[in-house]
């Protein structure tokens, strides 16, 4: 990806201070009068945008790198011009996916998603290879309709965290307690490697993996009940939401500094057209809402308070290019002494499957924050162990990275403690509080589609009124 445009080190540093009238004077930003300014042009940013644009509503969308689309990554052969999408993969086939997409011309088919041709395991820290079998710890389906009969009781986490009060215990319990407790060690395996990202998952409140792996996500495990663009392009989505947006869309803008009062907010930008000020009625920021995410939002002690709060996973996804792994091969970690075969992390969760010759995915997920360059260098080293392991060399050559994103922080969750206690209604007091509107992933969960209805159902009702 190309890197945004860099502002001036001086220049971040006089602007980060203050909206001073020197500092205004000196730059002559433009002025943008806007009915809401949109923070973030990933899943929910860019949805939100397109949405208000239908309802006549005036936006300015800003968007940090040179495209929107967040967590979607779309890799292109230079030379076939084939693309691969690494990132989001695929969408629930409902209605308000279809619908989005339909309103941008971006035509969608069934999807399946499936095994490689060859499906192989191994211990990735102690580079052994395991058996297939030793996966196996019951009925998977029967496991998942126990999983389901659970879900069925909090029908509350369809939309939101509406939690009751009190909170079920069981949605406190670590994962790892829950599945015990109800004996769901047959899908143990399953459910972690369809919740990527989420760090140690058996420690995670029970509330986030159910929020996480819906009931949607589980029946379309089976059923194929999901969608994907036509062309297997999903950037096409978000290339196509810029254009209909047109100059609504700042991307690779950089915010300085907002100032909110109750008859507005004002929001100064930096871009590669220059300082823009935005003034607008009313806020909506769909970036993750950690504090060191929001260092230019003028937070008061009641937000910084509950913001304050969260922790978060890290999560990053990559393509390689030439590993001598055969094109139809798949290795998946697995730990056989660890509780359902769950691998300690950092580290990926497999080599993958992808269809297109010479490349293969590999997606790696951490509790605490690592570098890229660390997630890279131990992406590598675990490549060449496989290699050998498995018999295709020595590992006489390095893959190159092709596509590579992290995408941190990733799963924001607090603790136990903190939602028995009713950290999520403190946390849904915020909407609207100095005219500012939230949504996203930690509002939600991490589905486009969860968080597209979140926002339609929830957040723009109250953001048009």
């Amino acid at each position: 990806m190309i890197q945004s445009t860099v502002v001036p080190i001086l220049s971040l540093c006089l602007l980060a201070t203050a909206f001073s009238d020197d500092v205004l004077r000196s730059r002559k930003p433009e002025v943008i009068e806007r009915d809401i300014c949109i923070i973030g042009g990933g899943s929910s940013g860019t949805y939100s945008a397109i949405r208000l644009q239908q309802m006549n509503k005036t936006v300015a969308l800003i968007e940090k790198e040179d495209r929107l689309g967040g967590h979607v990554d779309t890799y292109v052969d230079p030379v076939t011009e084939q693309t691969l999408d690494y990132g989001v993969v695929v969408w629930e086939n409902v209605s308000i996916v279809r619908d989005y997409f339909a309103h941008l011309d971006v035509p969608l088919s069934d999807v399946m998603l499936g095994e490689a041709p060859v499906s192989l395991y191994a211990d990735f820290a102690h580079v052994s290879e395991v058996s297939p079998d030793a996966l196996t710890t019951g009925n998977i389906t029967a496991g998942f309709a126990s999983y389901l009969a659970q879900l069925a009781r909090y029908p509350y986490l369809t939309n939101g965290f509406n939690l009751p009060n009190p909170v079920p215990e069981d949605l406190l319990l670590p994962w790892g307690d829950f599945i015990k407790k109800y004996d769901l060690d047959a899908i143990a395996f399953a459910v972690y490697s369809y919740n990527q990202g989420m760090g140690n998952i058996l420690a995670q409140p029970t509330l986030y993996v159910l929020k996480y792996f819906t009931a949607s996500t589980a029946i379309g495990a089976f059923t194929g009940g999901f969608v994907t663009t036509a062309h297997h392009n999903n950037q096409a989505l978000y290339d196509r939401a810029l254009e209909r947006l047109g100059s609504s869309a700042l991307i690779s803008t950089h915010v300085i500094k907002i100032k909110r009062d109750r008859k507005g907010m004002e929001v100064l930008t930096s871009g590669p057209n220059g300082l823009k000020l935005i003034k607008a009625q009313k806020l909506l920021i769909t970036i993750p809402p950690k504090l060191a995410n929001l260092k230019f939002l003028d937070t008061d002690p009641i937000e910084r308070a509950i913001f304050g709060q969260f922790n978060s996973s890290y999560y990053w996804n990559s393509i390689i290019k030439g590993s001598q792994v055969p094109d139809n091969t798949s290795i998946t970690n697995v730990d056989v002494a660890a509780p359902y075969g769950i691998p300690a992390l950092p580290g990926p969760y497999a080599l993958g499957y992808t269809g297109v010759p010479g490349l293969h995915t590999v997606y790696y997920s951490s509790p605490y924050p690592i570098s890229d360059e660390a997630v890279k260098s131990d992406i590598i080293a675990k490549h060449a162990n496989l290699v050998e392991l498995f018999g295709y060399g020595p590992a006489t050559t390095t893959p190159e990275f092709v596509g590579f994103q992290g995408h941190n922080p990733y799963e924001l969750t607090v603790s136990a403690d903190a939602i028995r206690s009713g950290f999520y209604g403190k946390l849904e007091s915020l909407q609207g509080r100095r005219r500012t509107w939230w949504t996203g992933a930690a509002w939600q969960t991490q589905d486009s589609s969860a968080i597209w209805n979140f926002t339609e159902t929830v957040v723009l009702p109250q953001l048009c009124q």
